[in-house]
């Protein structure tokens, strides 16, 4: 609907015709000039300049058109197909082939009157439906998440969820949904039936062991409709390509529903990732034998890394940096005040790194303590407060020196990350979140100079200005790498990261990160390839990181480096890294479960630099150890939020009863549109052809 408006009186218009009608009489009425012509030429003369100068004069009014724009949206209906192994196990191939053709006339159906939607899910959400069901994991959760957060504020009219209703990873469906107004309608696959069948549930075990110690593992063994059978439970190491059995036990079923949690008590008796493989020997009669066996892999590390923090006074920064380090299991920290030090520094157990919180300070130079780790080569990172005597910091260290901070004044600071750091690796959730973070606080000084060693993580954003005041810097000085950190209030990054993310996973990583590199154990090699981890999951992303050092110990990254992973079985797997900064990164993608070598490699200035390192990657094999579909989570599903449990074979009633229900509508919107008629292209054509034919005529008939 169109509608138009003038933003002067529209009375006005009155005075536009009358001035149209005046010019047009004054130029034409009585006029001389077409005597010889028909008396009707004036009067067509004489409308045409009328309807010209009239049209003018209402532009002058500045006259607009309001139009009110009427859409009409479809209800978006989302499609989620649970692409899990466990769907395509429950089913069989011919029963997938009927589901597919079923589910393409609901998608066909539905078409016709709402705007579907298609996802994928399992390990995690993707637009799409390929029907693979490869996924090794079933994350029901997360896709009701994805769903809250694309289509919370469209016009969701429902959602169709076709799964077995088995999930292994993240929360119940049924909590994660609530925020969804939308019915749901639910697709019951699989098989609820349940089959004859023996199963390793779950193995419990930790993921780190100690040469020399001894572990546990804990198996949960149950059985189906077995009853009155019985299997050998074996655990196996593999050793030089080959498996050794250590223990075995033998296991009688007694009833129908049989569980039993047996325990091995094993030796961690060589260092690196060890194999273990449990076994249970197949019964008579089992539908799924896969779900028999299952693969342990457990780190046995040489020894932790002993961490010393002194700390001048009690403060819950000491608290917060020993919990997020100790979250990785390759470090011990001790914390003592400055008079137990000096008896901790030469304590029979070597300390391999040292933190200094708010040290030296006002009231204790820490001179002796300071000495002592120049004498065993100690790394250090201090951590400075308003406690810190900064002339005594800046000279024990060169990376940052603080100037004119002798007063008690300080700023509120948060983190910006240096886009130039290259030294380790920065997630891109760490450089998004991080930012944001709670303030600390910082000393208000007239100046802060960086060190000429100084690698600089992170500078000082002092409200909306960013400053070029380091806050982490990290370096190495006479051999000896150290790190500071120019605030304390580290205890607020660590809540603020759990009451953002439900976890403390950024805060552990930028403590962690730090503490690796300041105290790893120094390496003179000049070609390093490092790994994150050296045991990974089968759908996790294999990341390699290097550096080359010339001879005088500096980055460098001219020459191509290589890398080469061998398998088991001999096969090799060759890579070429990409260069970035001054290091080198490569993401070789994902490999299938085994025991890996890699062999990094480079030339440089003639003479080839070589790594060599291991790593495994342990299977996924959790959509294994569920084989009976649970649709009771879908019922519960789909009767709280207004839906209906269908099975593949019922496809069709399915979209009639969404067809059926009336909430499911299409929504109108409407919206004023305001456009200024002089802009309107017709109008100028309008004038232009009044105007010309009127001169046209005016030539035609002999005046001007």
């Amino acid at each position: 609907m169109t509608g138009l408006s003038f933003q002067y009186p529209a009375w006005f218009a009155i005075f536009c015709v009358a001035l149209g009608a005046i010019y047009a009489l004054g130029l034409y009425y009585k006029s001389k000039v077409f005597m010889e012509q028909a008396n009707r030429l004036n009067w067509t003369l004489g409308i045409l300049r009328f309807l010209a100068v009239t049209l003018l004069s209402l532009l002058l009014l500045s006259p607009v058109l309001k139009s009110l724009i009427t859409e009409t949206k479809k209800p978006v209906v989302v499609l989620a197909q649970d692409a899990s192994e466990s769907v395509s196990a429950g089913m069989g191939s011919e029963g997938v082939e009927r589901y597919k053709q079923s589910y393409d006339k609901l998608k066909s159906s539905l078409s016709e009157n709402y705007d579907v939607k298609e996802y994928n899910f399992g390990e995690n959400v993707r637009e799409g439906n390929d029907f693979q069901f490869k996924d090794k994991l079933s994350n029901l959760s997360s896709m009701m998440k994805s769903i809250y957060d694309l289509y919370s504020n469209q016009n969701l009219g429902a959602v169709v969820l076709a799964s077995d209703g088995i999930y292994n990873e993240g929360s119940s469906p049924v909590y994660a949904a609530t925020k969804i107004s939308a019915p749901i309608y639910t697709i019951a696959l699989g098989d609820t039936t349940k089959k004859k069948d023996l199963s390793i549930k779950r193995v419990f075990n930790n993921k780190i062991a100690y040469l020399g110690d001894k572990f546990t593992l804990q198996a949960d063994i149950a059985a189906i409709n077995c009853a009155g059978s019985a299997t050998n439970l074996s655990i196996y190491k593999e050793e030089a390509g080959a498996w050794k059995k250590l223990q075995n036990n033998v296991l009688s079923i007694s009833k129908a529903d049989f569980f039993q949690t047996q325990t091995f008590t094993l030796d961690a008796d060589k260092p690196g990732v060890q194999h273990f493989r449990l076994v249970a020997s197949e019964i008579a009669g089992e539908t799924v034998k896969e779900n028999n066996a299952k693969d342990i892999y457990i780190d046995v590390l040489d020894a932790r890394q002993k961490i010393l923090m002194i700390a001048n006074s009690p403060h819950p920064d000491i608290s917060a940096i020993k919990q997020a380090i100790e979250s990785n299991k390759n470090y011990t920290v001790s914390v003592v005040n400055p008079t137990e030090a000096n008896a901790a520094l030469n304590a029979k157990n070597a300390v391999d790194f040292v933190i200094m919180h708010q040290l030296p300070s006002k009231t204790n130079d820490a001179s002796g303590i300071l000495r002592l780790m120049n004498e065993k080569r100690i790394p250090r990172w201090f951590i400075a407060g308003q406690q810190s005597n900064f002339a005594l910091l800046n000279a024990a260290q060169s990376l940052v020196s603080v100037i004119g901070a002798g007063s008690d004044n300080t700023n509120d600071v948060q983190a910006k990350i240096n886009p130039a750091f290259t030294t380790f690796t920065i997630d891109e959730k760490i450089s998004k979140d991080l930012p944001n973070f709670a303030p600390v606080i910082s000393p208000f000084a007239t100046d802060y100079k960086e060190g000429a060693n100084a690698q600089v993580f992170l500078y000082q954003r002092i409200g909306k200005v960013e400053t070029k005041f380091p806050l982490l810097a990290i370096g190495e000085e006479n051999g000896i790498r150290t790190g500071i950190f120019t605030a304390e209030g580290l205890w607020k990054w660590r809540l603020f990261d759990f009451l953002q993310h439900q976890n403390h996973s950024i805060f552990e990583d930028v403590i962690g990160k730090t503490v690796q590199f300041l105290s790893i154990k120094e390496d003179k090699r000049k070609f390093r390839v490092t790994m994150p981890k050296n045991l990974f999951n089968e759908n996790e992303q294999l990341i390699f990181d290097a550096e080359l050092y010339n001879d005088n110990y500096e980055l460098v990254n001219e020459p191509d480096a290589n890398l080469t992973i061998t398998n088991s079985e001999n096969k090799e797997f060759n890579y070429t890294f990409n260069k970035r900064g001054r290091t080198y990164s490569l993401n070789a993608g994902q490999l299938p479960a085994g025991t890996y070598f890699f062999k990094g490699k480079t030339n440089y200035n003639n003479v080839e630099q070589t790594f060599n390192g291991q790593f495994s990657i342990q299977p996924l094999q959790l959509e294994a150890y569920e084989t009976t579909a649970d649709h009771a989570i879908l019922n519960q599903l789909s009767n709280q939020h207004g839906g209906k449990t269908f099975f593949p074979s019922q496809l069709e009633q399915l979209s009639e009863a969404l067809k059926n229900n009336k909430e499911v509508k299409a929504v109108i919107y409407q919206t004023n549109k305001t456009r200024s008629v002089i802009n309107l292209k017709w109008i100028f054509f309008l004038l232009l052809g009044l105007l010309s034919l009127e001169w046209f005529a005016r030539r035609y008939f002999g005046a001007y």
